[in-house]
């Protein structure tokens, strides 16, 4: 664990790069490309011959910004988000080099900046690079070696390392990046760089207390979904994710296994009597007389406990619909081990897919990163971080087992999404739409576009599957009616041109149910979109792929709202919902209006499977204030079953001057 003195060497380290990273990418962009901290943009000619490379960065720069302007910021704005992204990129990919480097699963690439062992290999390995360093061009030479290291893992850490992200192109000068780099290399954060939660102090360290407290001062409520973010930039201590975790996930298991798992050893929180008996489906318990039984003696009473038909671990879906830098699914990863691996001593199912325990065993990380763990989150920085950190301790379990890098699974998939409008350009829509096959997509496509206006102010409180179901009605009905050929247009696989190949003339559609229907017109519209992106007409290429990869994102995020989860953990924001979201949340959430943690609960609830367990930290008033009477009883006692509950006060959520309290829900039938 990280100790005060570490962390706030940490925080200061974290400010000063971010400020060395902004500085820098803004001088960048005026100095180099001609386009101003106000937006104003200067015409080529002013900027003298630019270089092949330098023509293109500068075109993919104005059509980011651009793209960022269609969504509704204006001209000083958009500079100002595209110099933020850019920076955090590559402050969290610097990090990331580090923990790789700490891990043994890179050479040395940072921790020695241009004289690091594994910058010397790819000279040696690329002689025109070689050829860059001796002419005297050592910053870019390490700059394309920088970049050529993050394309080894955009396959599977896409989110922080995407081939398409300007970071690949906006690089600091060598000074500043030497600067950033001492910083992170000071010996006082040593020991950091081996650890899990590094990743979540980072990100919350980026945005400054002083920020926080100021957007405080200026306005109650957050102004937009910026604001929202940051000020809820709180990391979650490990004994509250331990104790939210044991008692939810760690529970189902346990009453999915009648007690008979190792989680009774490995969850230290968890919460349960040594006499407990567990009742099968339909089974009532004994109708007993305790009220004269002293408090002491109760304890000793057996415990009644309906047993859980135990699932596929595959199946288990765990949701954090605000997930931050992922401390949750992080902890919940290391149970689903002990999960996967009691499993398949008892399934078929398992055994019919592994031959055995260790075949099993070397693929568990790749299966939770892919079937069980879920988030969400409005900051593009907290799903690049969730991504990290996920795919670090999935490495970390591939160490454990001595398992060579080769003979590794590759993890080409994680269920993280962020929140966020689909994009603005009302002109590509309309192009992308008239391509889209069959047709009746297309109002399908439509209607999620509009309601997804508010996905980065509402995030998952967001109702969009509700919002869509219409839509996706409609689509299904309309396509059951249409004539066969347009049927297999829908699911069979499409050629170059976007027609079906037709190779299977009988296809069987009477079982199509919703939730196939829309996964399958989903696969149809993202084909779509990876075939509109590679367009070139009009000189908007990367603008295409902005928007062909926004929109996948949106998608994405509508798919994992379709899925309904057996445990969902989360240290929600609190307090009031931001300003353009408030009418929608009173409008949506009129029990839990009052404070935005409120909503979330309620929110979770809606999510979870029957039986499904929700766990969270929030503040402590929504159990006593008299406004939040309708979310007690109406939702705690009326929807969901608490389990467990934990007062704990002041100085939990580090510098945040809340009373929180931890607590658990079983959702009822």
């Amino acid at each position: 664990m990280m100790d005060k003195d570490t962390r706030n060497t940490l925080r200061k380290t974290v400010a000063e790069c971010r400020r060395l990273l902004e500085d820098a990418v803004s001088q960048v962009l005026e100095g180099e490309f001609g386009v101003h901290p106000s937006g104003e943009v200067e015409p080529p000619d002013a900027l003298g011959e630019l270089s092949e490379e330098d023509e293109d960065c500068r075109q993919r720069i104005l059509d980011s910004l651009e793209h960022i302007q269609a969504s509704g910021f204006d001209e000083e704005a958009a500079v100002e988000q595209l110099t933020r992204e850019v920076s955090f990129t590559h402050l969290n990919r610097l990090c990331a080099y580090k923990m790789m480097e700490s891990r043994g699963l890179i050479r040395e690439a940072v921790s020695n900046g241009q004289k690091s062992q594994g910058f010397m290999f790819y000279l040696a390995d690329h002689p025109e690079e070689e050829k860059l360093w001796t002419a005297g061009r050592q910053d870019a030479a390490y700059q394309h070696y920088l970049r050529w290291l993050g394309e080894r893992f955009s396959g599977e850490i896409p989110a922080l390392f995407s081939p398409t992200d300007l970071a690949n192109r906006l690089f600091p000068p060598q000074k500043v990046l030497g600067e950033v780099l001492d910083l992170i290399n000071d010996d006082e954060l040593a020991g950091i760089w081996d650890e899990d939660e590094t990743t979540g102090w980072v990100y919350q360290y980026f945005t400054p207390k002083s920020q926080r407290e100021q957007a405080r001062k200026e306005s109650s409520a957050p102004r937009n979904s910026y604001e929202l973010a940051f000020r809820n930039q709180l990391y979650t201590p490990r004994y509250v994710v331990e104790f939210l975790a044991d008692n939810t996930l760690g529970r189902m298991w346990y009453e999915m296994r009648k007690g008979d798992t190792s989680l009774t050893d490995r969850c230290d929180y968890l919460v349960f009597r040594p006499n407990t008996v567990f009742l099968e489906p339909g089974e009532e318990p004994p109708d007993e007389d305790t009220d004269d039984v002293p408090e002491e003696e109760r304890l000793e009473q057996p415990d009644y406990v309906q047993h859980r038909p135990e699932k596929d671990p595959r199946e288990i879906k765990i949701l954090d619909p605000a997930c931050g830098s992922g401390h949750f699914l992080l902890y919940c990863f290391i149970l689903l081990q002990i999960i996967y691996e009691e499993a398949w001593e008892s399934q078929r199912t398992l055994q019919q897919d592994y031959d055995s325990l260790e075949e099993l065993r070397k693929d568990v990380p790749r299966l939770i990163l892919e079937n069980n763990l879920h988030g969400i989150d409005i900051d593009r920085r907290a799903v690049q971080m969730a991504a990290l950190a996920l795919w670090l301790r999935a490495q970390r379990s591939y160490e454990e087992m001595e398992l060579p890098a080769d003979e590794r699974p590759r993890i080409t998939r994680a269920n993280l999404v962020y929140a966020e409008p689909m994009p603005g350009e009302e002109d590509m829509l309309e192009e992308f739409l008239r391509e889209l096959q069959p047709p009746l997509l297309r109002d399908l496509v439509q209607q999620v576009w509009n309601k997804m206006e508010l996905a980065d102010e509402a995030g998952s409180l967001l109702k969009i599957e509700q919002h869509t179901r219409g839509a996706i009605a409609r689509a299904e009905e309309e396509w059951k009616k249409r004539d066969r050929r347009e049927q297999i247009m829908l699911f069979e696989e499409l050629d170059e041109q976007g027609e079906p190949k037709l190779k299977q003339t009988e296809l069987d559609f009477t079982d199509i149910h919703d939730e196939l229907f829309f996964g399958t017109a989903e696969d149809r519209i993202l084909e779509t979109l990876e075939r509109y992106a590679e367009h070139t007409q009009n000189g908007r290429r990367y603008q295409r792929r902005l928007f062909a990869e926004d929109s996948a994102v949106g998608f994405r995020f509508v798919e994992l709202l379709q899925k309904d989860f057996d445990v969902i953990l989360m240290n929600p924001p609190f307090g009031a919902a931001s300003e353009p979201s408030k009418d929608y949340i009173d409008e949506t959430y009129p029990r839990t209006k009052n404070d935005v943690y409120a909503a979330f609960v309620e929110r979770g609830l809606e999510l979870l499977e029957d039986r499904g367990m929700l766990g969270a930290i929030t503040s402590r008033t929504g159990f006593f204030l008299t406004s939040f009477q309708e979310w007690r009883e109406e939702i705690l006692l009326d929807e969901a079953e608490p389990t467990v509950f934990a007062d704990l006060g002041y100085g939990v959520l580090d510098t945040a001057m809340v009373e929180t309290a931890a607590y658990c829900l079983k959702k009822e039938y």
